[in-house]
């Protein structure tokens, strides 16, 4: 017997309540479908999303189930960037997961459909789609459209830093900001919501080939009721995410990250997912992938093309193909079918036809766009976790972003006990080539682990900077970071990690390719390891814990529970 009607048999007030909401008698023994969205006027990538789901609330009747709406909107990073608001993303992922698990677990549906498309959207999603396991399936809501001379939204944060540098005008400031967002979708780039768009087809979620489609696309209507309709199949099927969402799925996740130098913000999201399962997903994991897998897709902000660009050369498909010899072939998808068999229907049902047409109107090859595992952009996946006395528990670093003379360098340290006082100081040049900037309590427990993008920027967009200057934190990035970061320092300083104890002019040795991070030097000179050790352990005895920042309300209760950045940043 279906879930739902075994409910109706214990809450007999649920029959005429459903009625009162203008639900038909027969339509109560039909089997029923949440389906859940971030729909909402809130930013670009969720004010479209009433229209898919509407179209999948009409696939699921097409096939004689009975679909219900549900709403958790999520925020926006970019609307939230420059002030406290940011404080507030990581937490709201926590938050709309926790909702969704409300709506499910509060009056049992037979399967869902799941509908997002931006950074704390989708993961969030996901996290509920494996805490929940009932039968489920992703929808995922697709790019926005590049502006004109394919400007898209990551670029404000250098043309900001350039204004304030009076390096541009105003009015050319005002072109950029008005036509960066031409239509609805997340944000046309590589970031976080193009990464977890993506993650959630690479995990066996979504109907191959649908993530991070342009959002304008004709396609994406129709498929939205293709998935409504499929998951009637789910539930007839008794499919659930904890068949499809295995060990082997997380590593085909973490691969295809790491051949389109995915978001570093992954690294919080895919091990809180898998940790809803009982898997632990390990930093050593991610660094072991992406150094045997190429880095093949050149879209921005580590390559040159804008998101929408993605899916013209294939998408996801197209660049499973070019890593398959990694992949696990084997593992289970929402179609019913195997990674390999659902690849394989592709290639016979016209999809790369489709999508290469829209290529040749831009007068673009497939090649420019998806490299080939033979020829790749490089050969290494875009993420390397460094770990040293300056991050015991790890950090990390988008390499494929950074310049090569910033992959081993000694750096002084300037310290900063908030993003402000940073950003303030790379502006007005107090900061200085040769620096290595320090910003600290900004993890989980110390705001919520905003992002650092506005400083990243004006370093980035600072050509004495971007190449001799690194920024270090115990907080996170923008999927949009470019140019020399290192996050996700654990432990971070609220809990006394070492980033706590680095004071100005200690020197910083940073090394990408051995993967480490470490206070070698203090004002300046050099220092043996055992020195730095007991000059830290005394310097650890005269450190204070500050107060916490936040004690009530949604940040009181996120910065209290949350773990470390290294394990995913989820409330314990």
């Amino acid at each position: 017997m279906l879930k739902s009607q075994e409910i109706r048999k214990k809450a007999p007030e649920m029959d005429p309540l459903r009625i009162g909401m203008g639900w038909k008698v027969e339509e109560l023994s039909q089997p029923q479908i949440i389906i859940e969205s971030t729909f909402g006027h809130s930013h670009p990538g969720s004010a479209h999303l009433d229209v898919l789901v509407e179209e999948a609330y009409q696939g699921v009747k097409k096939k004689g189930g009975k679909p219900a709406k549900f709403f958790a909107t999520d925020i926006c990073d970019g609307q939230a960037q420059g002030h406290d608001g940011m404080n507030y993303s990581l937490a709201s992922r926590e938050y709309i997961a926790n909702m969704i698990e409300i709506h499910i677990g509060a009056t049992p549906y037979d399967g869902g459909v799941f509908i997002a498309s931006c950074d704390k959207g989708m993961p969030a999603h996901l996290q509920a789609i494996a805490r929940m396991d009932i039968p489920s399936i992703v929808l995922t809501g697709g790019t926005m459209k590049a502006g004109p001379g394919m400007l898209t939204l990551e670029q404000i944060g250098t043309y900001s830093a350039k204004y304030e540098r009076k390096e541009i005008t105003e009015e050319e400031f005002t072109h950029f900001k008005h036509n960066a967002c031409p239509s609805c979708g997340a944000c046309s780039f590589m970031g976080t919501a193009a990464t977890m768009q993506i993650m959630a087809e690479a995990l066996g979620l979504a109907l191959p080939g649908t993530s991070f489609m342009p959002a304008t696309a004709e396609e994406l209507r129709e498929l939205a009721k293709q998935t409504g309709e499929q998951a009637l199949k789910l539930v007839e099927m008794d499919l659930k995410p904890s068949k499809i969402l295995t060990e082997k799925a997380f590593e085909n996740a973490i691969m295809v990250h790491a051949a389109i130098a995915g978001s570093s913000n992954s690294l919080l999201h895919i091990p809180s997912i898998a940790h809803e399962l009982g898997i632990e997903i390990t930093p050593e994991k991610f660094d072991d992938i992406h150094r045997r897998i190429p880095y093949v897709s050149n879209i921005r902000p580590s390559g040159f093309y804008p998101g929408e660009y993605f899916w013209y050369a294939g998408g996801l498909p197209g660049v499973m193909e070019e890593i398959k010899e990694f992949l696990h072939l084997d593992v289970l998808t929402v179609t019913g079918k195997t990674l390999g068999e659902n690849l394989e229907e592709l290639k016979h049902h016209g999809y790369y036809e489709r999508c290469y047409k829209y290529l040749e109107e831009k007068g673009v090859k497939k090649e420019d766009v998806l490299k080939t595992a033979k020829n790749p952009i490089q050969s290494q996946g875009s993420v390397a976790i460094l770990e040293g006395n300056l991050a015991p528990e790890g950090s990390v670093v988008k390499h494929s972003a950074i310049s090569k003379e910033m992959h081993q360098v000694t750096l002084k340290a300037r310290t900063f006990d908030s993003e402000e006082e940073a950003l303030n100081a790379v502006l007005t040049r107090k900061v200085q080539p040769g620096d290595g900037v320090v910003i600290r309590y900004e993890g989980p427990r110390g705001s919520g682990m905003p992002e650092m993008f506005y400083t990243t920027e004006a370093i980035a967009s600072d050509p004495e900077l971007i190449s001799t200057t690194a920024l270090i934190t115990d907080g996170r990035f923008s999927g949009a970071t470019r140019g020399p970061a290192i996050g996700h320092v654990s432990p971070e300083a609220s809990e006394g990690g070492p980033i706590a104890l680095v004071e100005e002019g200690d020197l910083i040795r940073i090394d990408i390719p051995n993967r480490s991070i470490n206070i070698i030097g203090i004002n300046g000179e050099e220092k043996t390891p055992k020195e730095i050790e007991e000059i830290l352990a005394k310097r650890k005895t005269k450190w204070v814990k500050p107060p916490r920042k936040y004690t009530k309300g949604a940040l009181g209760v996120y910065t209290k529970l949350a773990v470390s950045p290294m394990k995913g940043g989820y409330m314990e």
